[in-house]
Order: structure tokens, then C-alpha cells, then sequence
């Protein structure tokens, strides 16, 4: 039997073993699957084996990284990297690439579907119609403004950012983007009016929707002082990262003067969600916030298309990295 060239790495995976992997890497690709998110648990002598690293949820900091000695890099599965020590990454001269295209449909689809139902107040509609015993259809919930007559902030227009005012636009939503990462004119382009200050979209708008990585910029964003720079009664839907909305207590003082109308969120910042308040009030459906918090798992990515394409993608960056050493979607910063 012909010995393998290379050694690759999973730390962990979401849906049960490498095998799509191993059939993209090929024939001439050893795969060791640690199946672990516990960084801890990690071999040394099985980690100074690879050539390249995939990790999925696990956490990868520089007592593991000390070890990668022959590795030429670490690819991960997702789009976010907080949990990678890009610095330890750095000072043992291994690249690392995240897999931003995948699931870009699946995002903006979840992110609409958010937006249009709290706008519709479709949610709220259905926890209070349960009590209703008379008078059927004079319940509508006030106010509620037609598409056309309402301005969706979208801050972030990468990817899914654009993605999302693509399947606005034909609702009729005034659209506003802020993101200082797009040259000009890419607003034109797309189709939205640019913001060029971020209190631009938060006074104006009465839809906020998050689609930003977690940076030193946008931690926070809408913590206390972000939820109050709002127009009073916003909607606010973030399918991008927990880091963005930290606060729960402000997001719940928010929720309870009305300064949110209502929140959706796919990411929170510890997952899963422990037992604060605000999270207490959703489980136990509270009659003041009935309809108005929506909590996804963190699954706004998924669709079983998605998951194939994630794993695919993934494996064609490590492989292309072994065949013409370069590593595709490399994140530097």
C-alpha cells in the first residue's frame, strides 16, 4: 500500500463523520479526526503530524498552534474566526483562511423572513390571537406600515448584506447601507442610498439589520448607547454575530420602554443561551414580550445544500493549498 503524502486535521464537525471531506482531499490525504471542540483534548504528537488543520467549532489557541509544527495551514469550516488566535497563527508562520462562500442565500433568506414577520408583526399576532375568544378580526396590532412606507438600515453590505437588499428591494423598503469597506459607486450598483455615518441608519431607520463581522469597530453596536441612538420603536434582526448586541440588559430596558419594537436574533454571544432575564421572559413567554424577541439557534446558515457546500468548499481550500500552495480566502488581519 502506498503511503499518503499529506495529513489532514478536523478538529471537530457538525454533521457525523469527514467522509465528503475525504472524498474531495483524495486518495493520497490521511484524515485524522480528533472529534472534539475541547481544545484540551488535543493530542501533541497527533497535532505535529499535520499538514493542515480544519477546525469547526472548536477553539484553537497557542498552547495547540505550539504544536502544529509541519502544518501549512489552518482552514476553518465558518465564516467567523473569534475563536482562533490569529496572533499565535501569525508567530508560527501558518496561514489561516475562513470559508466565506457558502450559505450566503441561507442567511439572507433567514435574515428576510425576520424582517418581514416582525415588520408584519406576524409573530405577535399569533401568541395574542391564542386569547382572542370575540371580536376576531378587529385585533390588528397598531402601528403597522405598509413596506413602501418604512426604511430598512442594513449595516454591513458584504455578501449576505447585499444579498439581503437584493430580496428587499422588490418590497418596496427604502434601503439604506453603511459599510465604509465599499468603494464608491457600490451603491449604485447594488441599489440602496449609502449612509455615510452610522447615525445616519440608526435615526432614520426603522428596521436595522446587522450583517457585520465582529471587529474592534462594531463590538457592541447596539449595546445601551447604540439602542438608544434608535428611532423609538426599531426593529432590530442580527443574523451576523453575538459580539454586535452584547448587553442583554440593554437590549431588555430597550424592549421594555418600546424603544425596540421587537428583536430577532440568530447569534448571541454565549450559546447555549444561559439564564438572564430577557432570555427567562422568552422561554417563559411573557405576556409583555409575546411576539417580539425571536431567538434562532444559530443555524440562519443551514439548509442541507449549505452544509454540503460548507464541507465541500472547505476541503477545496486545504486541497488546493497542498496542489498549488496557496491558500484561497486567507485572512491576514
Amino acid at each position: 500500500m502506498t503511503a499518503r503524502k499529506y495529513v489532514v486535521g478536523i478538529t471537530d464537525h457538525m454533521i457525523g463523520r469527514p467522509d465528503l471531506e475525504a472524498e474531495v482531499l483524495g486518495d493520497d490525504v490521511e484524515i485524522d479526526f480528533f472529534a472534539s471542540t475541547d481544545e484540551t483534548s488535543f493530542d501533541p504528537g497527533r497535532l505535529a503530524r499535520l499538514d493542515a488543520l480544519m477546525v469547526w467549532g472548536a477553539r484553537l489557541g497557542p498552547k495547540t498552534i505550539n504544536h502544529l509544527t509541519r502544518c501549512k495551514g489552518v482552514v476553518r469550516y465558518g465564516v467567523g474566526y473569534e475563536k482562533i488566535d490569529l496572533a499565535a497563527l501569525a508567530a508560527a508562520g501558518i496561514p489561516f483562511a475562513n470559508n466565506p462562500d457558502y450559505g450566503t442565500e441561507e442567511v439572507a433568506d433567514h435574515a428576510l423572513a425576520m424582517i418581514l414577520s416582525l415588520h408584519r408583526r406576524l409573530w405577535e399576532h399569533d401568541e395574542r390571537a391564542r386569547g382572542y375568544s370575540s371580536g376576531w378580526q378587529i385585533h390588528s396590532l397598531k402601528p403597522l406600515s405598509r413596506s413602501n412606507r418604512a426604511t430598512v438600515g442594513v449595516i454591513g453590505v458584504g455578501r449576505i448584506g447585499t444579498a439581503v437588499i437584493n430580496r428587499l428591494k422588490p418590497f418596496g423598503f427604502r434601503i439604506l447601507g453603511y459599510d465604509p469597506g465599499q468603494p464608491p459607486g457600490h451603491e449604485k450598483a447594488i441599489g440602496y442610498q449609502r449612509a455615510e455615518r452610522l447615525d445616519d441608519v440608526f435615526s432614520q431607520s426603522d428596521i436595522v439589520t446587522l450583517h457585520c463581522p465582529a471587529t474592534v469597530q462594531t463590538r457592541g453596536i447596539l449595546n445601551a448607547e447604540g439602542l438608544a441612538r434608535l428611532k423609538h420603536g426599531t426593529i432590530v434582526v442580527n443574523t451576523a454575530r453575538g459580539e454586535l448586541i452584547e448587553d442583554l440588559d440593554a437590549l431588555e430596558a430597550a424592549l421594555r420602554s418600546g424603544q425596540v419594537a421587537a428583536a430577532a436574533i440568530d447569534t448571541l454571544l454565549h450559546e447555549p443561551p444561559g439564564n438572564h432575564p430577557l432570555l427567562e421572559a422568552w422561554r417563559n413567554r411573557e405576556d409583555w414580550l409575546a411576539g417580539r424577541l425571536v431567538i434562532t439557534p444559530h443555524n440562519a446558515f443551514y439548509s442541507d445544500h449549505a452544509a454540503i457546500e460548507m464541507r465541500t468548499n472547505a476541503a477545496k481550500t486545504v486541497k488546493l493549498l497542498f496542489d498549488e500552495g496557496r491558500l484561497r480566502n486567507r485572512v491576514t488581519e
